[in-house]
């Protein structure tokens, strides 16, 4: 059981506002959440061996609008520079396919984790703004996030001058997944590098909200067809980072701002050692990929 959303006063900064409200108890059964965001090589496997072809526009960053939808994808090389980042310019649909196929190829009850169980994996044991405590300062430890960094990067190649936390993450955009430190349940990358579709329509708020941690698939016409993210990404400021903060997108809604995924499992539902060790040969890759990020400065993808 743990207490789920936020439970200090609404105030004017963006820290907290009336969606995260009110705290309630949830009492999440048990289940696995994946180490890691889902990479770019595992979305790629998807779309190989189904034909899965996915829109081929997504939210940008644009130099005079902000951001614009602009003709893209998935598998743009800026958005999805080596294999082990994050794949990103994915819509909840995109989402809801992937692990759908990986469900029925491995046999295993894969799926998207619900809300509650996202907040509960981040918190990890934690009632602090953020995972890693109140302060801010840690953050850059643990987050990819909008950062001194990305501050540099979007001037550079955007002409857009944004407000950052005054840290730097090494990373101007996302960053292969895993290269920041763990929380409490030795999850990385809960908060940042890309935001995390849940399986959750949206609602104004926690009223009516299912108290057991199954995901909230009822009225939700009542907020159109919109879904929840959590986590914030690389371009989140540290208010979105905190673990009761929501975010949302529309059901075909594909975005480089960083909108990504993670896999949750129910428990018993594989019991073979890979499931509870990991793929040895993608530790190994991925702890490579890790250190030629390093040596290259951390620049990531856009």
């Amino acid at each position: 059981m743990f207490i789920m959303g936020s439970t200090e006063p609404p105030i004017g900064d963006g820290s907290h506002n009336l969606a995260e409200g009110p705290p309630h108890e949830v009492r999440v059964a048990s289940f696995s959440l994946a180490k890691y965001e889902t990479t770019v090589a595992q979305f790629r496997q998807f779309v190989a061996a189904t034909g899965y072809r996915a829109a081929g526009e997504c939210w940008e960053f644009d130099r005079n609008d902000g951001i614009a939808l602009k003709e893209s994808g998935w598998d743009a090389p800026a958005h999805a520079p080596t294999d082990y980042h994050p794949v990103m310019c994915v819509s909840w649909s995109d989402a809801q396919a992937y692990v759908q196929w990986l469900a029925r190829e491995t046999g295993r009850s894969l799926r998207l984790p619900s809300e509650a169980e996202w907040e509960y994996a981040a918190r990890a044991g934690s009632s602090t703004k953020y995972a890693s405590g109140d302060a801010p300062e840690q953050l850059c430890s643990y987050a990819n996030m909008k950062d001194r960094r990305f501050k540099a990067a979007a001037l550079r190649d955007h002409g857009l001058d944004m407000l950052v936390t005054d840290c730097d993450d090494g990373a101007e955009y996302t960053a292969i997944v895993g290269l920041y430190a763990p929380n409490g349940h030795g999850l990385h990358d809960m908060m940042g590098n890309v935001a995390e579709w849940v399986a959750d329509c949206q609602h104004p708020d926690y009223r009516g909200a299912p108290a057991d941690g199954a995901p909230w698939m009822r009225g939700c016409e009542a907020e159109g067809d919109y879904f929840i993210t959590r986590g914030g990404s690389y371009s989140s400021s540290r208010q979105v980072l905190r673990s009761a903060a929501r975010g949302h997108g529309g059901r075909g809604n594909a975005s480089s701002l960083g909108e990504g995924f993670r896999i949750a499992e129910d428990t018993g539902s594989c019991k073979a050692r890979s499931c509870t060790e990991g793929d040895a040969a993608f530790v190994k890759a991925l702890v490579s990929a890790r250190q030629a990020q390093r040596g290259a400065g951390g620049r990531g993808a856009e």
